[in-house]
């Protein structure tokens, strides 16, 4: 067993050497991949990749989930930026020994865009909306009291009018945890295949030269150019320290190696009093000395955890995150029951 657990490990720690290429910017696409869900998870700046627990685990490192222990149902939702919103839905279980299953989707609403023509640059009076949307299946278990492993296997849809394109992806991670407070974590993200787009809208009609403006010469069919998903590699540490049995502090950090962006180091603290009440921040730092500073700034949320009954629980958390370059900063509410 101590093999499986090496092995897990060297695994993700060699994908990152072909991490952390800026010069590949704009060469992916599927970015809606890389926007972070859950108000807990964002507030502490996406830096509790080894600590993070059920349905908040699944976007972060999917080895958390088992340690819920019950069954849970989770809704997030996010106002990002341009006037986009986020939505996040996710419901898990757990089925004794085997471990627990979770689904997921996630939604941007791009709101209704006006059609423009060449004849109608203003707009033609009707509008579309694009429909970009992750479906993803995860699965995780603890291995023993100290290691968990999981993984998730998604289903990438982008749809713009009559063209759309389909595209598929890998997660894994796995949890470590120290008897003195301390834990780590690593992660893969994105891993699959390429995706490309097709549809009515590719093609077209044109007229052959020479002709009358307006005779009809034959049609064409664009042939559109295949993108990677924006693939990344996560290694991460946290340390809990108790003052008492009512207070605790836990401060984490985690290396981000992506594939085609800048690398990152994200850190992020929680302060925890009697497991109800929390306070929360973070931030995200570029490690390229090329690049310009990050578009999103510090985060910062609290969080509620409430017993209803000795098998229930409901979660309330909100963050904050801080954005430039835009008119307005990310909000982000979640809501979640928990069933023991």
């Amino acid at each position: 067993m101590k093999r499986l657990y090496i092995t897990i490990f060297t695994l993700l720690v060699v994908s990152s050497i072909y991490a952390g290429d800026p010069a590949r910017k704009g060469t992916t696409g599927a970015d809606q991949l890389l926007i972070p869900v859950g108000a807990k998870g964002i507030a502490t700046g996406g830096a509790f990749l080894s600590t993070l627990s059920g349905l908040e685990s699944i976007y972060y490192n999917p080895a958390g989930l088992d340690l819920s222990g019950g069954t849970e149902a989770m809704f997030s939702y996010m106002n990002y930026v341009a006037d986009i919103n986020v939505s996040y839905f996710a419901a898990s279980t757990k089925i004794g020994d085997v471990g627990s299953f979770a689904l997921s989707l996630k939604t941007l609403d791009f709101g209704d865009i006006p059609i423009t023509t060449v004849d109608f640059p203003d707009g033609t009076g009707s509008t579309y909306s694009p429909g970009y949307l992750i479906f993803a299946l995860t699965y995780s278990k603890v291995l023993t009291d100290r290691i968990s492993i999981g993984t998730n296997i998604k289903v990438i849809s982008e749809t713009i009018m009559n063209t759309s394109a389909t595209g598929f992806g890998f997660d894994a991670g796995v949890q470590y945890r120290f008897r003195e407070g301390i834990s780590i974590g690593a992660s893969i993200k994105n891993i699959g295949a390429n995706m490309k787009y097709s549809g009515e809208d590719l093609q077209g009609r044109t007229a052959i030269p020479g002709t009358d403006p307006g005779t009809v010469g034959g049609t064409y069919q664009i042939v559109a150019e295949e993108f990677q998903i924006p693939s990344y590699f996560e290694l991460s540490a946290a340390y809990k320290y108790n003052f008492n049995e009512q207070n605790d502090l836990i401060f984490a950090s985690t290396f981000v190696a992506n594939n085609a962006l800048e690398d990152l180091m994200n850190f992020g603290l929680q302060y925890g009093y009697m497991d109800v009440f929390f306070l929360r921040g973070g931030y995200n730092m570029l490690l390229s000395e090329t690049s310009s500073e990050s578009i999103f700034g510090f985060t910062m949320g609290a969080g509620v955890d409430y017993n209803i009954s000795e098998e229930i629980s409901a979660v309330f958390d909100y963050a904050f995150r801080d954005v430039k370059e835009f008119p307005t900063s990310n909000h982000i509410f979640t809501v979640k029951l928990a069933f023991q």
